[in-house]
């Protein structure tokens, strides 16, 4: 388990680079915390340090938005099932083979589709701290 702590929006690009740095070969992160805690922020930032130009937004009406690093040209999928009422909503949009097709994968709200995600998921809990700032706990 490790632990980043963001101390203000100010600092979540170097919160973001310390995480890059953990990922490894992973290719499925799913990120937890209650709403507001940050982890649209902070997936923004990462994908930023990977190198994606495009604007990064929230999927939480798209369900998924996709983009590219410009550095790697490796493909990102950025997920937010927010807004799912049943499995079979990310069954009909192909989820598992966007989870299983080796390309980035940042998931918001995992817990509403638990049974697709893969054994080596990377789950990191983010969770807000008195005084604004936030722990990213990767497990």
């Amino acid at each position: 388990m490790k632990k980043i702590t963001i101390k203000n929006i100010n600092n979540i690009r170097e919160a973001a680079i310390e995480f890059i740095a953990t990922m490894d070969n992973k290719t499925v992160f799913a990120f937890e915390g209650n709403m507001g805690a940050g982890k649209t922020t902070f997936i923004k930032a990462i994908c930023e340090e990977l190198g994606v130009k495009d604007v990064i937004n929230s999927p939480t009406f798209s369900i998924i938005n996709e983009y590219r690093s410009n550095t790697t040209e490796k493909l990102i999928y950025h997920f937010d099932f927010y807004r799912i009422n049943k499995i079979s909503e990310a069954y009909d949009i192909g989820t598992e083979d966007y989870l299983s097709g080796g390309a980035l994968c940042f998931i918001e709200w995992p817990e509403k589709i638990q049974e697709l995600l893969p054994e080596s998921t990377v789950y990191i809990n983010i969770s807000e701290q008195s005084g604004g700032s936030r722990v990213v706990t990767i497990n």
